[in-house]
């Protein structure tokens, strides 16, 4: 796994096996898409699939130049694909590329099982994804308000995850984003901020976690320490067995490719 983007300008995550290779969104150009997979010695040609999330621009940008250039399938929900061919920015697309998926349902691409689950974002028919093969397993959890029990249960048994921390709710506050924006980012359908990230990846620690990135941070209202420490602190304050120190927890880059995570 490696993230290629990851913030509120662009979303792009590789994750892969030795005999197949996927996207999690594609919300950044078709050249920085290649030049990140270029670390991973991968390029778009190997890659299987393109999972969208939803159809925010920042997931989808670069859709559009790879369904007319490399014709790569893309898997989403209705309402999700809807909207992406709705999206007149993006071009003319040959539809027959699109693939529908059923929200709580696996698909398998090569040796990867996929598996999408619904979340409380401002979108169409928004999900999130894990990833298996065999006993191994990530998570991918951005764009959400709130998270249950169900994607607690969804998401356990990660052993790599990426978990959004969009912002600081105080940074939030005094900023100066319009009145109506900071509700909708602090609402049930927006953006998980720093203390519900670290409080949704304490309610999924185990022993064999090896890697928590965290991910799409607001440009704006967050920053990656503040970010880091916020997460740590939740983790530190709980009452269960674990502390931060335990795991090897990572701020996702927003513009440039992470290492590579081997689990």
């Amino acid at each position: 796994m490696m993230t290629i983007a990851s913030g509120s300008s662009g979303n792009c995550i590789y994750v892969g096996s030795d005999d197949t290779h996927i996207l999690i969104d594609a919300g950044i150009s078709r050249k920085k898409i290649e030049e990140g997979l270029h670390a991973a010695e991968l390029s778009l040609k190997d890659i299987s699939a393109v999972f969208v999330t939803h159809e925010h621009s920042d997931h989808i940008k670069g859709i559009g130049v790879m369904a007319r250039k490399d014709e790569i399938p893309v898997y989403s929900t209705s309402g999700t694909i809807n909207g992406i061919l709705g999206t007149s920015t993006l071009g003319d697309m040959p539809q027959d590329l699109f693939h529908e998926i059923e929200k709580n349902q696996d698909i398998c691409i090569g040796d990867l099982c996929i598996h999408d689950f619904q979340v409380s974002h401002d979108a169409n028919d928004p999900v999130a994804y894990t990833i298996s093969k065999d006993h191994k397993k990530a998570g991918i959890i951005t764009d959400l308000g709130i998270y249950d029990d169900y994607i607690v249960e969804n998401l356990k048994g990660s052993e790599v995850m990426l978990v959004e921390a969009n912002h600081d709710v105080n940074l939030l506050q005094v900023g100066s984003y319009p009145y109506y924006l900071k509700q909708r980012i602090l609402g049930k359908k927006g953006h998980l901020s720093n203390e519900s990230s670290g409080q949704l990846i304490n309610a999924l620690l185990h022993d064999n976690i090896g890697k928590i990135m965290l991910g799409h941070l607001s440009k704006e209202n967050n920053y990656d320490k503040l970010a880091y420490e916020t997460v740590k602190l939740e983790i530190d304050m709980s009452e269960n067995q674990f502390k931060a120190n335990d795991f090897d927890i990572e701020v996702a880059k927003r513009s440039e490719p992470s290492n590579i995570i081997n689990f």
